[in-house]
């Protein structure tokens, strides 16, 4: 008995699997009449709606132009030219709208002190009026970077400025601490601020609040309190959503706890609430992980059916999961379906190839995929370069891995942190001391200065298994164990 998602339900069922066993053609691709009125003056009464506008041709030019603006700023600044004195120069033109992308942009780097500048910059501006959205987006910024003192700060220095905090910044603040280290203590905060929350008018917890708890508790494994959740949620004024369920059920399914995910899934029927493009992923994925591959199929051919399309992670995720379980033919297969149905494989579907084929043993197959991407001439990611280094390493092949890292640069690849920690763990765990040594050189002349955590996970590989084997550990034969099914029934 196995699992089915249709566009109708999920239920048990017997199924045999649809996958044949055929060989795979791999290429890179090229990439009415009007009514007469009386003549009479007459008062004419307009009414406007006060609902958003769907964005119009202008106003997307005019995003468009704020962000090639950003992006010019973001190209100018230097230790030479701090970024207050490239604002300076743009002051006439630059207003909120710009100040909100240039703290998304810092953002994605490390560069939040940068925020704090243009912060301060805005602040002296004419146009500046103290608002909630501003403090509550540098809160999130700070969150994200682990600066939780600094999102704390910034709470304290809206109130003083007469903004009265509102949902918005206190989920700001709750996903703030969720980003911090120590989870247990993050946990106990947030929850903290839910219980304020619910004291306050202003600040009731809305299903943004919620769904940011759910998914920590879920991550978290504390199944009482995201079953504690739910029957808050319940009984409120509030309904759940598809982001509820989808977040719930991604962090049990990436725990590992089926069951869980399962029961989620359950109550997502029970609340009316169909199922998406997400959904399926998630539960693909999930099973997948787990090498549940009878209820991973039956989910992915309940996706053909419905009239939700897959996406690209949708073959990503099954490609990369048979391959961990040494299943080549169906990885093969599910890649030449995706090309017979006119998708077009992305640079993740690739390292996901290279990858399962690394895991089956065809390292020189991988290498083909790997060099084809190459020769293809289009931009090949540093995280496909690691692909294919991964690959030589958990096949046992330091030296091939060594060679193709330094001939990284004539592919005009420029390897990054990952790339190093990636060979350090690899070469401590062959004891290559001589590529060892070579590498720490090289680290040190391209300016990659490794962190405590680097060497903590370094040290961690001495005690493990090869990945190659490792990856496919609880399986039989290359196929799971099996496992105790549940049954489940959603109706979408």
């Amino acid at each position: 008995m196995s699992l089915i998602l249709s566009p109708c339900s999920l239920q048990l069922s017997t199924f045999h699997s649809p996958f044949t066993r055929n060989s795979l053609q791999f290429c890179v691709p090229t990439l009415s009449q009007p009514c007469h009125l009386s003549t009479r003056p007459i008062t004419r009464i307009s009414c406007l709606s006060t609902r958003p506008r769907k964005k119009t041709t202008s106003a997307n030019s005019e995003e468009t132009e704020a962000r090639e603006l950003v992006r010019i700023i973001m190209r100018s600044f230097s230790d030479k030219e701090p970024l207050v004195k490239t604002l300076s120069r743009y002051v006439k033109v630059v207003r909120c709208e710009h100040c909100f992308l240039l703290f998304e942009e810092l953002g994605k780097t490390d560069k939040w002190l940068q925020c704090l500048e243009v912060f301060r910059w805005m602040q002296k501006q004419r146009w500046y009026i103290a608002d909630n959205g501003v403090y509550s987006k540098l809160i999130t910024v700070m969150g994200k970077k682990g600066q939780t003192r600094m999102a704390m700060w910034l709470f304290s220095e809206m109130r003083n400025s007469g903004c009265r905090p509102d949902a918005s910044v206190y989920n700001a603040l709750i996903t703030a601490h969720l980003h911090s280290r120590d989870k247990s203590k993050a946990l106990d905060k947030a929850l903290g601020y839910f219980n304020k929350m619910k004291g306050m008018e202003r600040c009731k917890p809305n299903i943004v609040t919620y769904n940011i708890l759910l998914r920590a508790f879920a991550q978290a494994r504390n199944v009482d309190q995201v079953n504690a959740l739910f029957k808050d949620l319940t009984e409120s004024i509030i309904a759940p959503d598809i982001y509820t369920f989808n977040g719930v059920m991604d962090a049990y399914g990436k725990n590992g706890m089926i069951r869980e995910m399962e029961s989620v899934l359950s109550q997502m029927k029970s609340n009316q609430c169909k199922p998406d493009i997400i959904t399926f992923n998630v539960l693909i994925d999930s099973y997948g992980k787990k090498q549940e591959f009878d209820k991973m199929e039956q989910v992915y051919m309940s996706l053909l059916r419905s009239k939700v399309k897959p996406t690209l992670p949708t073959f990503n995720s099954m490609i990369i999961n048979y391959g961990k379980a040494r299943l080549k033919e169906r990885a093969e297969n599910i890649f030449k379906k995706m090309i017979d149905m006119k998708y077009t494989p992305s640079f993740i579907t690739y390292e996901s190839l290279i990858m399962m084929y690394g895991f089956c043993d065809c390292v020189s197959r991988a290498r083909e995929i790997f060099d084809g991407i190459v020769d293809s001439g289009k931009e090949v990611k540093v995280s496909t370069l690691n692909a294919m280094l991964e690959v030589y390493c958990i096949n046992g092949l330091p030296m091939e891995a060594e060679r193709l890292f330094d001939n990284a640069h004539e592919m005009g690849l420029i390897p990054d942190s990952s790339t190093y920690k990636l060979l350090y763990k690899a070469y401590t765990k062959a004891n290559v001391k001589d590529l060892l040594q070579k590498l720490v050189k090289q680290m040190e002349k391209d300016g990659i200065v490794p962190n405590k955590r680097f060497f903590l996970e370094a040290l961690e590989a001495f005690g493990s298994s090869p990945a190659s084997r490792g990856s496919v550990s609880t399986t039989v034969g290359g196929r799971p164990q099996n496992t105790a099914k549940t049954d489940v029934e959603v109706t979408s």
